[in-house]
């Protein structure tokens, strides 16, 4: 399935393609899409094929039509802290995904049928984790791969917010899997797909019952604070809207007090008109000192001959954990033991 939209040319070019067919229709999904680079689930050989509207399978390893997976996400009405079920989790693409939106008070179960898959899957998060630039950006919920049959989940196993099924289910199914939810819950699945050799391959090949993780896991004090502090420094860091921010700025003084609609100077609106004026001398002048960088970098391309190129972005949140008071161990665990 697939071939919905045009193929792109790198992954941000091909969530364009989805955003302009409308499969991705809110913020929190495309970030999510744009986080993760969907080659980096491929194996290499077959990198060139990432970002096209199709399907992939290589044995076991299987990853779903870009424009499926759109379709998925938005239904699954994700937020941070619900729990989710992927059931035949593959590659895990789908649930790095989930975890980036579910926080890390979410839970982040997968059941994949093939162990060689889960191992593969591993082997993705741990690359994910240790060396992408998306990481320190989110919250994430770390996801959880079982081997097992998804058809012969023990009744007595915890209940979902949201569960994903990607294979056909037979009619019979149904049922099944909507007792997997909590109540409320969100089931997306497709149902009596025509192909029922999938739904015999990935079901009913081998019979294997998956341990899921317990209904109550407990968390470490140590874990705990990991996720506090890289939480504080974040948001600290910026505000928690993507500016880079001070801890001590006027603007992050305020902003807990203009939330609850009140200023620091009184009612908001009394200044609103002063403060608005304030601004936009502020963007005029700003818009002005980038117009004299551009120049005074245009004039030094023309005496060098050669174009200057763009500095990467700083990681803020890694700096400001390197700058902290610790010893070397303790920065390490709360990077994750990123090495960049």
């Amino acid at each position: 399935m697939g071939g919905a939209v045009s193929a792109g040319e790198d992954n941000d070019d091909l969530i364009d393609n989805l955003k302009e067919a409308y499969y991705i229709r809110t913020d929190l999904v495309e970030r999510a899409f744009r986080a993760i680079d969907r080659a980096d689930y491929y194996l290499d050989e077959y990198r060139d094929n990432a970002y096209k509207d199709l399907a992939w399978r290589h044995g076991n390893i299987h990853l779903s039509a870009p424009c499926i997976y759109s379709e998925v996400m938005e239904a699954l009405e994700l937020h941070p802290g619900l729990s989710f079920l992927n059931l035949g989790s593959g590659t895990g693409y789908l649930s790095t995904m989930v975890g980036l939106i579910l926080g890390p008070f979410g839970v982040n179960h997968g059941i994949e049928l093939h162990a060689d898959v889960i191992e593969y899957a591993y082997q993705k998060l741990d690359s994910f984790i240790k060396t992408s630039d998306s990481f320190d950006k989110f919250e994430f919920c770390e996801p959880s791969f079982v081997v097992g049959n998804c058809l012969e989940i023990p009744p007595e196993s915890r209940h979902y917010d949201r569960v994903y099924c990607g294979a056909g289910v037979q009619k019979e199914h149904e049922e099944y899997m909507k007792n997997l939810l909590k109540v409320g819950g969100i089931l997306v699945m497709p149902l009596e797909e025509k192909n029922s050799l999938q739904f015999i391959d990935l079901f009913t090949a081998v019979f294997l019952f998956p341990n899921l993780p317990a209904k109550y896991e407990v968390r470490t004090l140590q874990e705990l604070a990991r996720i506090c502090i890289r939480h504080t420094l974040r948001v600290t860091t910026d505000g928690g809207d993507g500016q880079a921010r001070g801890r001590g700025s006027s603007f992050s003084v305020g902003r807990g007090l203009a939330a609850a609609g009140l200023h620091k100077y009184g009612p908001r609106f009394k200044r609103r008109r002063v403060h608005r004026r304030h601004c936009n001398t502020l963007m005029l002048e700003e818009e002005e000192e980038a117009e004299e960088r551009d120049e005074e970098e245009e004039e030094e391309e023309k005496e060098t001959g050669e174009l200057l190129r763009p500095q990467p972005a700083v990681n803020v949140l890694r700096e400001r954990i390197l700058g902290l008071p610790l010893p070397e161990p303790l920065k390490m665990y709360l990077l994750y033991y990123r090495e960049k």
